[in-house]
């Protein structure tokens, strides 16, 4: 038991250390990157049942709506509203990089029970591929929220900060949704996850970039 738990919040943890670590400017606090993963953690139970009445009681079983809707659509809407809730009006949300953090962080305490619960149920041996794929995926999706999370705390325009939360929205939910469906479209999805994956690493790594040069033309700025 004590090797399950481990191998299902390892990567989680890891993942989450590893992101906070690249954060260069002014580091968040760790007592409030440890609350956001917590709300990420507590998500999960809502989630389920909501997820389950969806499937249930308002007889909407269809692969496509359970892919698109249930699953990308409630989960990221919720980690959404989480970060928004908790870090976003927050003063210590003071770089453009701070939403990645706190994004990854809700993301990754949701994957990290999610996980935790499907390996008690499937047992270790799809530890590797959980971790991999799921754990890492949810990471991901993070990183698109909270970068234009970030870009609109620090804009000033009006009309673009509004247009920069709704992308910090949909774009994880449509990234979440395009990963679901590959599961759905063929027995070899295992040769569309891969690429898919590589590409959200490579652009989400970029966008870390992206998120510490805005960071520190902020930070510029804000010294003259």
């Amino acid at each position: 038991m004590i090797a399950l738990v481990g191998a299902a919040i390892a990567p989680g943890i890891a993942l989450l250390c590893y992101f906070y670590l690249r954060d260069h400017l002014q580091p968040e606090p760790i007592s409030m990157v440890i609350r956001t993963f917590i709300f990420g953690v507590l998500l999960v139970f809502p989630i389920m049942m909501l997820q389950y009445i969806m499937q249930t009681e308002w007889d909407l079983d269809t692969p496509f709506f359970q892919a698109i809707v249930a699953s990308a659509g409630v989960e990221e809407f919720f980690k959404w509203l989480v970060v928004y809730h908790t870090a976003y009006k927050h003063v210590e949300f003071d770089e453009p990089y701070d939403g990645i953090v706190y994004a990854v962080a809700v993301s990754l305490g949701f994957a990290t029970l999610e996980n935790l619960l499907y390996l008690i149920i499937n047992g270790l041996d799809v530890a590797v591929w959980r971790a991999l794929l799921p754990v890492s995926g949810h990471a991901l999706f993070g990183i698109w929220m909270g970068y234009y999370m970030g870009l609109s705390k620090f804009t000033d325009e009006p009309d673009r900060k509004r247009t920069r939360m709704l992308v910090s929205l949909f774009v994880p939910i449509a990234l979440h949704s395009c990963y679901n469906l590959i599961f759905l479209s063929t027995e070899y999805w295992i040769w569309l996850a891969i690429p898919f994956m590589l590409i959200l690493w490579w652009k989400g790594l970029q966008k870390i970039q992206l998120a510490h040069d805005f960071g520190s033309k902020t930070a510029r700025k804000s010294s003259y």
